[in-house]
């Protein structure tokens, strides 16, 4: 985690305007020693200039200690230590306050000035010193006039450059690694954001599977329970009275449930060897994501594989199962007959299948008509049912019903951006209409 902003602020532990108790102690120490340094240089200072002594000692104590500003009003410092210059003083005093200013977030131009009354006034004054020592004798040289303006230029360089130069790396870097520490932050804030994105991406995920695997689940088991319970109540029916159609109707009953049984084996074996793949590779249960594909996978059996998966071509024997049962079944069939994607035929004939199944639980007895068109760039099915025979009363079968069948054949043809439209109709009875594209 980087430290900046609110967290930079909480990490504070200096007095007054210092960030950290190391920096306080830093610039009262630098202060001290500029405060004793001017001090002992205004001793001299007050013999030139004939005031007393004690007040030269104390005004250079006074300038050497605004070093102890430095963080604060850098400004202030330089143009302390530029005041004081005449006086001979200050060498520390200059020397860190033009570092203190270059490292500074204040304007270039600022620092450029600054820095050039600085270097203007050093030069000054060591040419005027160096002119005076050589004038009273305290300098034997046997060199020309260059001297003087060549050592002047060079002490003033001296003072001024070296700190100049570093200050203005240091608040380069300074400013380079607190750019660098935002950048962390706002990537961190990104992930961070980027993160919650994708678990509730995630939890979407788990909701869209969840809903998937129980729709899969209803197409493959509702509609052949359902037909079992009706000729389980048909066998009841007949059982004493017509022997041999109770025997028919038993086995009919027989063989819808092993198909249902087989069904859910397929389904569970293929969600216990995706399960177990999973946990192989990853050593943790299994995603959602796996499930709702080995659900899907086995509710379509294979559809690849000729003859394995629901098709268009075995809505005869699905008809078929419903006239066993008892219902009164008229197919039709418009436009030329092709193949289509496998989704679409499945989705086409799980249509059909729920609404048979609906008929069965809510209309038994009542006639149903099946209409199949095939169009250019379409299929279309719609399923409708007579009202039966006794308007209000309930189907002998009792057959119970979950509310999800017309919900999960809107969601598989909306999701092949088809139209999904059910309703009552004028006459008492209910249909269902669906139009699929053909790819």
């Amino acid at each position: 985690m980087t430290t900046t902003g609110d967290d930079h602020t909480e990490a504070r532990s200096g007095p007054w305007w210092w960030e950290r108790r190391r920096g306080a102690v830093l610039d009262w120490s630098l202060a001290l020693v500029s405060a004793l340094e001017c001090g002992a240089e205004g001793y001299p200072f007050a013999q030139d200039a004939g005031i007393p002594e004690a007040a030269g000692v104390v005004f250079g104590v006074a300038a050497g200690s605004t070093l102890l500003l430095r963080r604060k009003w850098p400004i202030a410092v330089v143009l302390v230590s530029i005041a004081i210059a005449p006086a001979q003083m200050g060498l520390l005093l200059t020397v860190v306050g033009l570092y203190t200013l270059a490292a500074s977030e204040l304007p270039r131009r600022i620092i450029a000035a600054l820095a050039g009354m600085s270097l203007l006034g050093t030069l000054v004054v060591t040419f005027v010193r160096a002119r005076q020592d050589m004038a009273h004798g305290d300098v034997e040289l046997s060199v020309g006039d260059w001297f003087v303006p060549f050592i002047s230029i060079t002490a003033s360089l001296g003072v001024t450059a070296p700190p100049l130069l570093l200050g203005l790396y240091v608040g380069a870097r300074r400013r380079l690694m607190e750019s660098l520490r935002e950048r962390a932050d706002s990537l961190e804030r990104e992930l961070q954001l980027l993160a919650e994105r994708a678990e509730e991406r995630a939890e979407w995920a788990r909701n869209e599977e969840r809903t998937r695997i129980a729709r899969e689940m209803h197409d493959v088991v509702a509609h052949r329970v359902s037909l079992m319970v009706v000729h389980a109540a048909a066998l009841q029916a007949v059982a004493r009275k017509d022997p041999e159609k109770a025997v028919k109707n038993a086995a009919l009953v027989g063989d819808m449930g092993r198909q249902a049984l087989t069904e859910l084996r397929e389904m569970l074996g293929v969600l216990r060897t995706a399960g177990d793949g999973v946990r192989r590779r990853e050593g943790s249960s299994v995603p959602l994501a796996a499930v709702g594909a080995a659900a899907a996978a086995a509710a379509s059996r294979a559809v690849e594989e000729p003859g394995e998966g629901p098709c268009l071509s075995e809505l005869d024997e699905l008809i078929g199962q419903s006239a066993a049962a008892g219902m009164v079944v008229d197919l039709s069939v418009e436009g030329e007959v092709r193949a289509y994607p496998p989704e679409v035929e499945q989705t086409a004939y799980r249509v059909v299948q729920e609404a048979l199944t609906n008929v069965h639980k809510h209309a038994a007895g009542a006639k149903t008509y099946v209409r199949l068109a095939h169009r250019a760039s379409e299929i279309a099915m719609q399923v409708e049912n007579e009202p039966p025979p006794e308007v209000g009363a309930e189907s002998s079968a009792r057959l119970p019903s979950g509310g999800n069948g017309l919900v999960g054949m809107r969601e598989r043809v909306v999701g092949l951006g088809g139209v999904f439209v059910s309703g009552p109709t004028e006459a008492g009875g209910f249909r269902v209409s669906a139009v699929i594209p053909a790819s």
